[in-house]
Parts: C-alpha cells; structure tokens; sequence
C-alpha cells in the first residue's frame, strides 16, 4: 500500500501542511525536533513523493526535456556521438535531482508544443538544423540550451565543441603525413553549422601548409555506416587521386574503412583514414581509428550547469560555450 503524506503526518501527530513543508523543504517555520520525527518515519516507512503533486507545490516539474528532430519517416535521428550525449546528459540531471525526458520533433513548431504541454523547466536541444533553432521561441521563463549548434538566437544559449579547430588538426596530422590531395567526407551543408566549421578548418590547414586543395576532392554524404561502405566502394573510381579522408563523423570513417576493405584498398597503406567524435567504436576496429576527440562529459556537464542556472538562478542566457578538441593518434593514418 502507498504510503501519503497523511499517514506520516498522523504517526507523527502533526498537520500535513508540517509534513508537506519538510519535504518540500520549506523548513522554516518548523523545529528541529518535528524535522528529525518526520524524516525517521518518512525512511522507516518508505514514502517516495508523488512527482505531479510535488510539481503542484514546488511550481517545478523538474523535467528536463531532450528534444531531436525525427525524420521523414517519423524516425529519430541519433548518432553515435548523440547518444553517448544523451546517456552523459541523463547522469548529470539525475544527480541534481531533475529527470530527462526524450521527445522527437518532426517539424520546430512542434518544439513549443512539447515545452508548454509536458510542463518541462527546459529543454536541451540536439541535432537541429542552426536555421531550425534561429526561429524558436520558447515560452516565458522556459530555458532552451541548442547542442552543437552556431544559431545566434539569443533565446537560447549554446554548447559545443570547437570543430573547426577539429578540422584543421584532422587535415594538418593528414598533410604533416605528406598526403597531397585530401578527401573531405561528410553530409552537405550551408554557410553556417558544425559540418561547415569543420571544413573551414580544413581548408586552413591547407592554407598553412601551402598546399592547393582541390574543390574536386570533396563527397557529399550522409552521416551513417552504410553511407560510409558505399562511398570506400566508390572511392578509387571517383577520386583516384586522393590518399587521405577526412570523414566527419567515426560511424562515417568506420564505413569508409569497410568498403575500401571490401573493394581491395588497404587502410592505411594505400589510404588513411580520420574522422571525429572519438566513440568507443573507433576502438573496435581494425586498424583502430584515427580520430578528433570531442568531450562528451565536459559538453553534458556545462549543458546542465548553464541550463539549472537558468532555471534555479534566474540567469540570462549567456554566450556560447566552446570546448576544445584534441587528435587521437591512433593505426588508421600512414606516412606517404
């Protein structure tokens, strides 16, 4: 049987507005003696606070929304590196006693929707389209945090990794390799996102280096394994000139590596191989994977961090945070 509020407050012979304000911790108004009475009978009998009536009190949810865009077909769109964010994400609130709840979105309007009809204190956006969170209003005193996102929304504050500085060290280890001509392989972009910070940073690389990249030397595909087969497949017919990749996401540069595999091209003797993110799958293969390092637990933690303050402190949204990135040096890179 539940054990409620009245129950507690009969064994303790006090009004259940005493018993309501320890939990709630407004404690004010009621003695030390009264606290440790309510609290023994609270963990002796077990009693676990019912969320919806604790929201009615608090004014507080204390739901946390991650929201994703779904695709066409109402799927969710989640990387590899998307959901180690989500697990790191679900630690850091639950250490601070706020639950995360997973909701697609299958179009931005639909954003405001989940805000106002889950009661969320705020929301953690991931994998949206910069021009997407550009248009997102949030309700009054709803916080909204965009994940790797460049949007300059002041209604939203932002988290991300630098990936330019990611490019750039990814095409300087290739040409400090003595690799010429550079393939660049990723999902297509416009003028302002993670994937365009990345190959802005690569081509400074060969700005530095003084070596002429060649707009040829470039694939346009999406992120994900298969993505990657087809285009290791293709890659000595479609660019025979190339030596190196620059793929920029590992489940991408992990598919890569398994249709060269499957099309008798040797990794990395005949064509290395980086790509970004660093998950645990780049260490499964062989050769292990030469990858730019993003830090999932410093981008979950300072996520959480910026959006309680938010939430508990009343802040304003501030500037974005960038983190830094580092090359894993690793077997999927050779000298030529």
């Amino acid at each position: 049987m539940r054990i409620t509020l009245k129950d507690i407050a009969e064994e303790a012979g006090v009004s259940l507005m005493t018993v309501s304000n320890v939990v709630n911790g407004n404690r004010a108004k009621v003695s030390a003696a009264t606290i440790a009475r309510v609290q023994e009978i609270i963990s002796r009998r077990g009693y676990v606070p019912s969320a919806p009536a604790r929201s009615l009190t608090t004014r507080s949810s204390q739901l946390i929304g991650l929201l994703v865009p779904s695709g066409d077909d109402q799927s969710l769109m989640l990387s590899p590196h998307n959901i180690a964010v989500f697990g790191m994400l679900e630690r850091r609130l639950r250490d601070r006693g706020y639950h995360l709840l997973f909701r697609g979105v299958s179009s931005p309007a639909e954003v405001d929707v989940a805000l106002k009809s889950w009661n969320l204190d705020g929301a953690v956006l991931l994998g949206f389209l910069d021009e997407d969170v550009d248009h997102f209003v949030p309700p009054a005193g709803t916080p909204i945090l965009a994940l790797d996102s460049y949007s300059a929304n002041p209604k939203t504050t932002g988290v991300r990794s630098d990936d330019f500085e990611g490019g750039r060290l990814a095409a300087a280890h290739l040409l400090g390799r003595g690799h010429q001509r550079l393939l660049f392989a990723g999902p297509s972009f416009s003028d302002i996102g993670v994937v365009r910070q990345r190959f802005e940073g690569f081509r400074q690389a060969h700005r530095d280096a003084g070596v002429r990249w060649h707009p040829s030397d470039q694939a346009s595909v999406d992120t994900a394994y298969q993505r990657g087969i087809d285009l290791g497949l293709a890659l000595h017919r479609q660019h025979p000139k190339v030596t190196a990749v620059f793929a920029t996401a590992d489940i991408l540069a992990v598919g890569l590596m398994e249709g060269l595999r499957l099309a008798g091209v040797g990794v990395p003797q005949d064509v290395s191989v980086v790509g970004f993110d660093n998950i645990d799958i780049g260490l499964y293969v062989t050769p292990k994977l030469t990858t730019v390092a993003q830090d999932v637990v410093a981008k979950a933690s300072a996520a959480v961090r910026i959006l309680l303050s938010e939430i508990e402190d009343a802040a304003v949204p501030g500037e974005p945070v960038v983190l830094g990135v580092e090359l894993i040096d690793r077997d999927s890179v050779a000298a030529r």
